[in-house]
């Protein structure tokens, strides 16, 4: 809730939660399609617990930065909600 007589600046805050949903977008975008499937011939030169590192990517790597940008991005929103006075 904002403070009375203090007005939300609306565009500021959408103008940063498209900022925020696209950067994170583009690393969702780099890890599964880019890490699993162009550069997968690239990163199988590498190999964690035995397995390629590009399949792993496509298998679990991928999985754990998901989960992990989820968490980021509720960390994120919480701020940007404080930051602008926005209830969430």
């Amino acid at each position: 809730m904002s403070e009375p007589g203090y007005k939300i600046d609306g565009k500021g805050y959408w103008r940063e939660v498209i900022r925020l949903t696209l950067s994170l977008l583009v690393i969702w975008f780099a890890v599964s399609y880019g890490a699993g499937i162009l550069f997968r011939d690239l990163l199988d030169n590498l190999s964690i617990g035995g397995a390629p590192l590009g399949f792993w990517f496509a298998q679990n790597g991928s999985i754990y930065v998901f989960v992990g940008l989820i968490f980021y991005y509720c960390r994120a929103m919480n701020r940007l909600e404080k930051k602008y006075g926005v209830e969430g």
